[in-house]
């Protein structure tokens, strides 16, 4: 029995969330990490397809692949993958550490999504050895940003973190809880604790950020033990893990009763020493994965009734 948050089961069912693009791949680092509006759009449709729930969309500048807030050019493959598929959209908060807090809020106050992203802490949060074995850059942006990255810090204040719920309250979306430390949970109980924050909970725990904590499987468990004892019955519980980590330590999240995120966001590959060839190659081999053990893939209608989503009607993503 897959125990999705603590007494809250849906039997053998996972939540499996697909992050399309992100803001820290680099066209030149893949051929596959879409950044057109049109390849977003497909790619998306297609992960939903393969059996994702959830699609957590980040923007990029269509002519180099620069990360970007733009609600424009959101505004060019939302209502593409709204009227393909059912999937719930979840929309970036995070944007890039270079955008401000009103560019990575732009998109979400426009669109009024179900769900968004919600970083809970400030990190250092670095991706400079990516560009080690690049020799030519495909834009003149990137090298820059990659090295650049060791000089990063990843700002989400609790002064943040306060506004994103006050804007995004009205709109009543909910959020994908980002905590890339043990701490960022303490700073999520703190918002819960002045009713700031509604139960359930969607936690998204990140591992493998050079920043963040580590993948130690140790800490996966203790992740999930303190989750536990901070929120008892009131989360559902995700595992994101970057780079080769990424299947062992989502699979690791699974037989503990949790749902699981992938995507060319969290890792470019789909083995060791091999790209993946789209979003939807990775959607595959997890719910391959997944079905090996006796679980299976969450419709985003039993995802949306766990999470106690507002609907797809009343996004703005058909406007």
């Amino acid at each position: 029995m897959n125990v999705n948050a603590k007494g809250t089961s849906m039997t053998n069912k996972v939540i499996i969330t697909c992050a399309v693009t992100g803001a820290i791949h680099t066209p030149t680092l893949s051929a596959a990490l879409p950044f057109t509006p049109a390849d977003i759009a497909r790619q998306a449709i297609e992960a939903a397809q393969a059996g994702a729930s959830i699609l957590h969309l980040h923007a990029r500048d269509p002519e180099n692949g620069s990360p970007t807030g733009d609600p424009a050019v959101f505004a060019q493959f939302l209502p593409v993958i709204h009227q393909a598929t059912d999937a719930v959209i979840n929309l970036t908060t995070g944007g890039s550490p270079e955008m401000t807090v009103e560019e990575r809020l732009a998109a979400a106050l426009k669109f009024s999504p179900e769900m968004c992203s919600l970083n809970m802490g400030s990190l250092n949060f670095s991706f400079h050895l990516m560009g080690g074995k690049i020799k030519e850059w495909r834009y003149d942006w990137e090298k820059p940003y990659i090295l650049n990255s060791e000089k990063f810090i990843f700002r989400n204040t609790f002064a943040d973190i306060a506004r994103n719920y006050q804007l995004l309250e009205p709109h009543g979306t909910r959020f994908e809880h980002e905590c890339y430390d043990i701490g960022h949970l303490y700073n999520l109980a703190h918002f819960a604790d002045r009713g700031i924050a509604k139960p359930p909970f969607f936690i998204q725990s990140v591992f493998g950020i050079l920043g963040g904590i580590g993948t130690d499987p140790d800490n996966v468990m203790f992740m999930r033990r303190t989750a536990d004892r901070l929120f008892g019955k009131d989360y559902v519980w995700s595992v994101l893990a970057a780079g080769k980590s990424q299947m062992p330590l989502i699979t690791q999240a699974a037989m503990l009763g949790g749902n699981v995120r992938v995507g060319l966001e969290d890792s470019l590959f789909i083995e060791r020493g091999r790209l993946a060839a789209s979003n939807a190659e990775q959607v595959k081999k997890i719910v391959r994965i997944l079905g090996e053990f006796g679980l299976e893939a969450a419709s985003p209608t039993e995802a949306r009734d766990l999470l106690k989503l507002k609907g797809r009607e009343h996004t703005r993503f058909g406007h």
